[in-house]
């Protein structure tokens, strides 16, 4: 494909994934109007945003599969149009119940696009090339990033449109977008007669749906140390020991077990999640610091983060051109992760008087780490896996930096709740004020900054500054051991032909010997001995 062929066939997916960012950062403004019209509780407050991560999470590697089995343009379509379903379900919700049921919809939708863009592109742009085209999807990223909480506020705000257009904001999107991949995107129709294992599938689902409530609930409703905890815990536990035991019996897995052996992979795979806890589990709550600590409002917390959308923007765009020109990867990776490691670092200095400023620089620096690394992760892998496993390998490591997110944004949090407790319970007694009920008891949520007096106000203020440095502090470590893991990979040419042209090679290269192999066996394909003359 020409270079005009391909932009021409990624704009469907640079649609897509806008779609996929803008409805996960969107709704996070709109979400204490949405849960006081609806008159639930802090609990659903919780599961609304819960339960979409949930399903994008568990369902990516069974996207990740269908890939390889069928066309990738009708599975990415059908995830669109699943989120266009889950998107007009959430907005014409009138009780928190069908709204979560909807949020589960646009997950398992998102969960396709998340995984399916990313294995459509390795299917048409070779893997030396593909650092070219990766700034395009950053720069989606950003732009979605960065106006999702704008729009969202804009919306709640103005009376003649309300939350709901959160949801239905996304559905022209959507429906420009499935039109789009149908106009532009070119594949080839997999003709494969397969069992899909819905077995494996299920089990898999279940069981990193079981954990991933545990670690989402914990500390919260209830304790770590609980019979909870051990049902949960446990029962995904053997959930997953039992997905290991079919997916490693079918000849079709979901999650071929065969690729971890594959260094590439299994060390692509483990920084990945490592990068999840790390990145996701740290700056998740620096919006929350933004408003708390430093007194900002949403709409202006939100253009905060911009110096480090901007840094992953420059980096992810520079990185992927040198790599494409020189073929050269593994010096970034390792770039990537030292310079992610800083800026983790250099963010658990920062406390309830930091200098935006230094603020800023300190963002940028952690946004210039994550750049280089997260994308070129996937590249790493994509290169060193046969074309065929494409989907399954890209959706493993999306998986599992998903489930790493998850995880470190549930236990970071509950390490927030307790730290910011305990400092306030410090800082209230040495000022000799009595907190309300429910304040500094680490349950009573975010306190409203606007109607606590001063002396107390300050107090608030230094307990989230100095719980959050705690949690960059926490996450450093994370990312030190992706520094290891990705020091450890080997660094191997990249191919400069597309997954579909690797894929035809590979079944070319199976026909051959498949006819070799039959040959020898001293029989033709009409069933004569190839010695005896025919006709």
């Amino acid at each position: 494909m020409t270079h005009r062929q391909i932009l021409q066939a990624m704009s469907g997916l640079m649609a897509g994934m806008f779609v996929a960012v803008l409805a996960g950062t969107v709704v996070s403004n709109a979400l204490p109007t949405i849960i006081t019209d609806l008159g639930a509780s802090q609990s659903s407050y919780t599961w609304v945003v819960t339960s979409e991560l949930l399903a994008m999470t568990a369902t990516v590697p069974l996207w990740g599969k269908l890939s390889d089995l069928f066309n990738k343009k009708l599975l990415l379509q059908l995830s669109l149009g699943m989120f266009v379903v889950g998107s007009l379900l959430a907005g014409f919700s009138h009780g928190v119940g069908l709204l979560i049921f909807s949020r589960v919809v646009q997950g398992i939708g998102a969960g396709g696009l998340t995984a399916l863009a990313q294995v459509v592109m390795a299917s048409i742009i070779p893997p030396r090339q593909l650092g070219r085209y990766a700034g395009i999807f950053g720069a989606v990223f950003a732009v979605g990033t960065v106006a999702g909480p704008l729009v969202g506020g804009v919306l709640v705000d103005t009376s003649w449109l309300g939350w709901r257009w959160c949801f239905f904001i996304g559905v022209p999107f959507s429906l420009f977008a499935i039109a789009l991949l149908q106009r532009t995107l070119r594949l080839p129709t997999s003709r494969r007669e397969v069992r899909i294992d819905w077995l494996g599938a299920f089990l898999i689902v279940a069981g990193v749906c079981a954990l991933l409530i545990w670690v989402s609930l914990a500390g919260n409703e209830f304790d770590w140390a609980s019979w909870q905890t051990a049902a949960l815990a446990g029962g995904g536990v053997l959930l997953l020991a039992a997905a290991v035991l079919v997916e490693a019996r079918t000849p079709e897995p979901v999650i071929p077990l065969g690729i971890f052996r594959n260094r590439t992979v299994t060390l692509t795979t483990v920084a990945s999640l490592l990068v999840g806890v790390a990145m996701f589990g740290g700056t998740v709550f620096l919006s929350q610091y933004f408003q708390v600590s430093l007194g900002k409002s949403p709409t202006v917390a939100g253009l905060m983060s911009l110096p480090m959308i901007l840094g992953l923007l420059v980096s992810s765009t520079v990185a992927g051109q040198v790599i494409s020109r020189t073929g050269k990867w593994k010096r970034y990776l390792v770039a990537g992760a030292v310079v992610m490691t800083a800026g983790l670092g250099l963010l658990s200095t920062i406390g309830v008087d930091t200098h935006f400023g230094l603020l800023s620089l300190y963002m940028a620096v952690l946004g210039v780490g994550v750049g280089m690394l997260m994308q070129n992760l996937v590249l790493a892998a994509q290169n060193d896996v046969p074309a065929a496993e494409l989907g399954a390998a890209t959706s493993v490591l999306s998986f599992f930096r998903s489930m790493g997110g998850t995880i470190g944004t549930s236990v970071l949090g509950a390490i927030l709740a307790n730290r910011v407790a305990s400092e306030m319970t410090k800082g209230l007694g040495e000022a000799g004020v009595t907190a309300p009920a429910g304040e500094g008891s680490g349950e009573g949520g975010v306190p409203d900054m606007s109607t606590l007096p001063a002396p107390m106000r300050s107090v608030v203020e230094h307990a989230y500054g100095v719980a959050t440095a705690d949690l960059f502090l926490i996450a450093t470590p994370f990312a030190l051991l992706a520094l290891v893991a990705v020091v450890f990979l080997k660094e191997k040419p990249l191919k400069t032909t597309s997954g579909m042209e690797r894929l035809a090679e590979e079944s070319g290269a199976s026909d051959t010997a498949s006819e070799q192999g039959l040959g020898k066996s001293g029989t033709s394909s009409a069933g004569k001995d190839p010695a005896t003359p025919v006709g």
